[in-house]
């Protein structure tokens, strides 16, 4: 940790506020994203209904399915 400080204090006044900025946006940006991996575990589960409607339907009966 010490050679980051150093780094910093290298850094002219304005400069050094930028790096306080980016690594309090590095800290929100972490909280938000809440370690949750991505998955598209759900791709392809509705393929049974691929030839009774079209997509437009599809995706109408979808958010009636889900309830929205």
């Amino acid at each position: 940790m010490n050679i980051v400080e150093q780094k910093i204090k290298q850094l002219p006044r304005e400069i050094q506020q930028e790096v306080v900025d980016f690594i309090e946006f590095l800290i929100e940006k972490r909280e938000k994203k809440g370690g949750r991996i991505l998955t598209q575990d759900w791709a392809g589960a509705l393929r049974e209904y691929r030839n009774k409607y079209t997509s437009l339907e599809l995706q109408k009966k979808a958010l009636e399915w889900r309830g929205d």
